[in-house]
Formats: C-alpha cells, sequence, structure tokens
C-alpha cells in the first residue's frame, strides 16, 4: 500500500507566542485574539523588484508581486510586522493592501484594530471595526486564519494529490479543492505527471460539505468535471466575473440517491473581494482575479473538479506504483473481454454491476448469448484518464476512447467506468458512455 503524505500541508501554525513577552504592547491582542501568531519571516518569494517603505530610519522591502499572488503574501508581512511590535509598518502594509484591494473587508478591520491599538488595549479582534456584528468579526477571524495557513503550506513539488492517478494527454490542467483548508489546487498535466501551479482561497457551503440533497447548503465530495462556461452577461452580478458549473451530481452520486444541482465555481459580487470560509448554499467561490486566472485553465467537458475534506498526498514514487497498478487491471480487462471467455471477462465486474437495467447475473447471461456469435473480438483503449474519489467511498473514475470491433459488429466510443475496491480487487461497478 502507498504511504501517503501528510506533511508539510498538514501541519499547523504555530501556537501563539508566548502572552508574557507582549503583556505591554496592547496591539498584540489582535494575534492572540485572531489566534494567528508566529507567522514572522512569511513573504513572497516571487522574485519580482520589490518596493521600500521606510520606517524609523529602516528600509522595509514590500513584495511587488503580491498584487499578482493575491492578498496573503502581504497579509502574512502584517502578522509578522504586529508580531515583531513593528505597528506602524504594519499599517503601512495594511494600507498598501487595500490600495490593491479596496473591497477587502479583512483588511479594512486590520486597520480598524491598528489603529485603535495605538489609544488603548484590545478587547477583542474587530474592537476598530465598530460597524461591524460579532458574526462577521467571526468569519473575517476565520479568514485570516484559513488564508494564512493556506499561505504557508504550499505543496511540496514532490508530493502530488492521491486522486490525480493519470490526466489523459488533452487534459492540460487538473483543479483539487480542499474544503477543510477552504483551498483551490491547480495542476498542469506535464506529459501524464500532475505539477502544481497556483493555489486560491475558496469559499464553500454554510454547513460544510459532503452534499447529500437539495438545499442542504453543503459542497459536494467526489469527482466531477467541467460542463460550461457562463459569462459574467448571463448572469446577475451576484456570481462575479463568470460561472464553470461541474456534473453534480454525477453517475456515482445518483447511485447513491444523492441529488440537488447547480454546484459551480463562481466569483463574488462587484462590492465583495471576498466571502467567509463558509458563506455559500454549496458552491466552491473564488475572488473575481483568482477566478478569472483560474478560467484560463479550464476546458469545458476536459478538465477534472476533484473536492476533497482533505486532500491526501502521495509521493511521487508511490504515486507511480498506484497508477501502474491501476493501468495494469485496465489492460487486463480488455484482453479478457478480447479474449472472449466470459468467466475472464466478467471477473473485472462487481457483483454489484447493473447496466441498462440488468443485473449482474442477467449481464453475464446476455455476455454469454453474444459471444457465442463471435470468432473474434478486438478492443483498443486510448487517452485513458484515472481519478480516485476523495471521500470514504473507495472507488476510481476511468475515462476513456473505445474502439471495439469483432466479426459482426464494430464501433467507437467515449466510456466511462467507476471501479471499486470489492474483496481486495479492483471491479467495475459501473460503465456508460461519457
Amino acid at each position: 500500500m502507498p504511504k501517503s503524505l501528510t506533511s508539510p500541508l498538514t501541519s499547523p501554525l504555530k501556537s501563539p507566542f508566548r502572552a508574557t513577552l507582549r503583556t505591554a504592547v496592547s496591539v498584540c491582542g489582535l494575534l492572540l485574539l485572531v489566534g494567528v501568531g508566529g507567522v514572522a519571516g512569511v513573504a513572497n518569494a516571487a522574485g519580482k523588484a520589490p518596493k521600500h517603505l521606510k520606517q524609523n530610519d529602516r528600509t522595509v522591502a514590500i513584495d511587488a508581486s503580491y498584487t499578482d499572488s493575491g492578498p496573503e503574501p502581504l497579509l502574512a508581512r502584517i502578522f509578522d510586522a504586529i508580531e515583531q511590535n513593528r505597528t506602524d509598518e504594519a499599517l503601512q502594509f495594511t494600507d498598501h493592501l487595500l490600495k490593491a484591494y479596496p473591497n477587502f473587508r479583512l483588511a479594512h478591520l486590520i486597520r480598524g484594530d491598528l489603529l485603535l491599538a495605538r489609544s488603548r488595549p484590545l478587547k477583542a479582534f474587530g474592537d476598530g471595526g465598530t460597524a461591524a456584528t460579532g458574526d462577521k468579526i467571526a468569519d473575517l477571524r476565520d479568514e485570516a486564519v484559513v488564508r494564512l495557513k493556506g499561505y504557508r503550506s504550499k505543496p511540496s513539488a514532490d508530493n502530488v494529490p492521491r486522486y490525480l492517478l493519470q490526466m489523459q494527454p488533452d487534459q492540460k490542467h487538473a483543479v483539487v479543492v480542499d474544503t477543510q483548508k477552504s483551498r483551490l489546487y491547480l495542476y498542469q498535466n506535464d506529459n501524464g505527471t500532475p505539477r502544481f501551479v497556483a493555489d486560491y482561497y475558496i469559499t464553500q457551503g454554510k454547513l460544510g460539505s459532503e452534499k447529500l440533497r437539495e438545499g442542504d447548503k453543503k459542497t459536494p465530495i467526489g469527482v466531477y468535471h467541467v460542463t460550461s462556461s457562463l459569462s459574467r452577461q448571463k448572469l446577475g452580478d451576484f456570481y462575479g466575473s463568470g460561472a464553470f458549473p461541474i456534473n453534480y451530481p454525477n453517475d456515482w452520486d445518483k447511485r447513491q440517491g444523492r441529488g440537488g444541482h447547480g454546484i459551480w465555481l463562481h466569483g463574488t459580487p462587484s462590492d465583495t473581494f471576498s466571502r467567509p470560509p463558509k458563506a455559500s448554499d454549496g458552491c466552491v467561490v473564488l475572488t473575481n482575479q483568482d477566478l478569472n486566472a483560474l478560467a484560463k485553465s479550464l476546458q469545458v467537458g476536459l478538465t477534472p473538479v476533484i473536492i476533497s475534506n482533505s486532500i491526501e498526498w502521495l509521493s511521487l514514487d508511490d504515486w507511480q506504483t498506484e497508477r501502474t497498478s491501476l493501468l495494469q487491471m485496465i489492460e487486463e480487462w480488455r484482453q479478457d473481454w478480447e479474449s472472449r471467455d466470459v468467466e475472464r471477462y466478467a471477473r473485472h465486474y462487481s457483483p454489484k454491476f447493473s447496466a441498462d437495467g440488468q443485473a449482474y447475473q442477467s449481464w453475464v447471461e446476455q455476455k454469454r448469448k453474444v459471444n457465442a456469435g463471435k470468432s473474434w473480438i478486438k478492443v483498443g483503449t486510448s487517452n485513458i484518464s484515472m481519478f480516485r474519489n476523495p471521500g470514504r467511498e473507495e472507488y476510481v473514475v476511468v475515462t476513456f476512447e473505445q474502439d471495439y470491433r469483432s466479426n459482426n459488429l464494430s464501433n467507437q466510443m467515449k466510456k466511462r467506468q467507476y471501479w471499486i475496491k470489492d474483496g481486495g480487487r479492483w471491479k467495475i461497478v459501473f460503465e456508460g458512455a461519457a
């Protein structure tokens, strides 16, 4: 069995710095109350020419690329400055952040706290945002925490999500969502190997994940694909710069009795930079800036969108081992179909398999009758993709181009299969046209 990796991506932020060292500094209550202490040293390393601030005879570099990388690099610098008791510097960083993102409510709240801390100790995070309610402040605190955790836990180049077993050649990118981290990861298809490209903060369903039914305000967990692209002109302002629907419920969801519809990747209203980590009715929501960047990599009908509760990471060696094993299973299935030996062929199918309303045994008997009229069968498979389900249900979605030929029938189709673990062996539980 492959050994999955949990570090460095699941390592939490360091514990808040010891309050005894900061009792005389009122603004440090901000770090303790937000719960994101210990961020010192976190800075963007994109390598672009920095801007500078002059602060107390010190030259302070501001990474000029933060506007391209999202707000996290500069947000981390703000909390770094607060922890080191450089509050004026933190305020200047905050002003630069607001210049880049005028509607970033979290930055406005931090600025209010920094200003208020000049006159009195902070009693709670958000003291400086007098117009904000308790719920809104809690939402912004949660956003601060998940943004900084996500920023500090970039994927290692040596680790890949377990679910991206194989992308077909024309699938240029894949999307993997971690709902616990409120993070979306974009991977490029590098000659079959997933390579990390970028990651983005996201909002998920108000009531979490594992969607079951219409209106439950949860985000689904599973393997999906982008099905269409909806422009801003076709949508109301609520969806921001556009939307990309995905195929929830997929064939597996329908077999499990899951319902609902209308799960999209989409943006935010024009007056809103970002939404809290849990604020949608089930969709995956990005800032408009991030959605516009992501949209360049999305292919309608091709790009997989895998939504997980918590990403399981594999080393490249273990990923390759698992990938090779599953490809071998598909090849054995193909060869056994060509053999015209129904027993050999049927061993690749689960007793839970059904097709066109036929249960497993009825399907096997039909195959016997069909094969009785065959003198030869040739089956070709190409453009294979394999994506493993990230949820508790262990299955792999396999999609490929099938070229079937026999002495009395020939056809070509795009086929999709769902393979499950049955008795310790991968077997097909569902197949049909993709």
